[in-house]
């Protein structure tokens, strides 16, 4: 292994979201060490500075890996890594949410039933192993719509907005016998009331309870059939009294999961009574881009974290009980798409012209050439993300309208 120079962290990254975590503890000047702790699946980012990679199965193998390297804080890179990421943390004796509410941190139903024993407001619901408990409990309310979802997917997959049995019936049964978009077998299903009103992103860091509001967006999605496709996020100014509402209610929902440390990404929706918790993740936010995000909020959820754990005391005096400042008009546009067939050139014309538009910050292609592309029902089959910032709102408007219009143009089907 050879001599140990610089103090070293920990990420359980097994899908390698976590390259802006990386960077954020690299500036810090710490190495990072690669926790796979499910060797079968492939990372889809290569060749990532990590000092080393623990690759294992087996959470006392791992541990005792990991130990050659004495890692001072220990992180997870994505939500299926959050319970690996509690057990070693634990384990270390490190900053760590712990392993008693581990399970309600990703398990949809026992995060709502957490918030629902420490009478914080939450949502109504089932969950079944099979259709028919599920097409009762929907009958027995006589109220529609209501939502089926898987218990421990993201990116609104599987996710079905239903409005009547038949739609329950049918949204159940696709679900029951699948695999989640980390493919972990769907083997019971997820049935809530609908929550009705507008729907937020609350991003945080926190460091010994204490938490720093990184971002609030307000979703604007649109209703496909049953399922909830993603339009845009929408910066909302930090003196809005809507963030202040929604950041008590999720500062509720953090204390009854019991996330005390790192980076949260929840999605709330105010309804008529409230706040109301969608889900909580205890990592960074999928559309969190730390330059576009220090440009637009003065500051971004990674570099947070990184502070968070390795400069504690930095991070409580000067950014506990803090709140992002709102510099520039934002938004992310997810681009959908009816096309069906694969792709046999990307227009790069259309791209640069996209580029050219005067708030367009930046365009990541989520299909590329040979890839295959389908009529977009959840976040995982849309095509791009499209970050946007100026000065005021209408120059944003006008050219997501002008993305809007060009965005298919980017792919020649074959």
């Amino acid at each position: 292994m050879g001599t140990q120079t610089r103090a070293v962290v920990a990420i359980v990254d097994v899908y390698t979201c976590s390259e802006f975590l990386l960077a954020a503890f690299s500036a810090l000047e710490l190495d990072v060490v690669q926790v796979r702790w499910r060797p079968e699946v492939s990372p889809a980012i290569k060749d990532l500075p990590y000092r080393a990679t623990v690759v294992g199965s087996d959470r006392e193998v791992l541990a005792a890996e990991l130990a050659r390297y004495a890692p001072i804080a220990i992180v997870a890179g994505q939500e299926p890594d959050v319970p690996i990421a509690d057990f070693l943390s634990e384990r270390f004796g490190l900053a760590s949410n712990g392993t008693v509410l581990s399970s309600a941190r990703r398990n949809k139903f026992e995060m709502t039933e957490a918030l629902r024993r420490t009478g914080v407001r939450c949502v109504d619901q089932l969950v079944a192993d099979n259709v028919e408990a599920v097409v009762d409990w929907a009958r027995s309310r006589g109220s529609y719509p209501v939502v089926v979802k898987p218990l421990t997917s993201a990116g609104t997959d599987g996710v079905a907005v239903c409005a009547d049995a038949a739609q329950v019936r049918s949204a159940a049964q696709a679900i029951l016998g699948s695999s989640t978009i980390f493919d972990e077998p769907n083997d019971r299903v997820l049935i809530q009331a609908f929550l009705d009103g507008l729907e937020y992103v609350v991003d945080t860091v926190s460091c010994e309870g204490q938490r720093y509001t990184c971002g609030v967006w307000e979703y604007r999605k649109r209703l496909v059939g049953v399922h909830n496709v993603y339009d845009r996020e929408i910066a909302v100014p930090a003196d809005a009294g809507v963030v202040h509402e929604l950041v008590d209610y999720v500062d509720e929902v953090l204390q009854a999961l019991d996330i005390r440390y790192g980076p949260s990404h929840a999605e709330v929706i105010l309804t008529t009574e409230g706040p109301t918790l969608v889900e909580v993740g205890a990592r960074t936010a999928g559309n969190m881009h730390p330059e576009f995000h220090d440009r637009c909020l003065g500051g971004n959820q990674a570099a947070l974290t990184a502070l968070a754990y390795a400069q504690p005391h930095e991070f409580l005096a000067h950014h506990a009980g803090g709140c992002y400042r709102r510099l520039l008009d934002a938004s992310v546009y997810t681009t959908p798409t009816d096309l069906d067939g694969v792709v046999a050139r990307i227009n790069r014309d259309v791209i640069r012209e996209i580029h050219g538009l005067a708030t367009v910050w930046g365009v990541i292609l989520k299909v590329g050439e040979g890839s295959r592309i389908k009529p977009t029902i959840d976040l995982k089959s849309s095509t791009m993300k499209v970050l946007m910032a100026g000065t005021n709102e209408s120059d944003v408007l006008r050219d997501y309208h002008r993305v809007r219009a060009l965005k298919d143009d980017v792919f020649h089907i074959a």
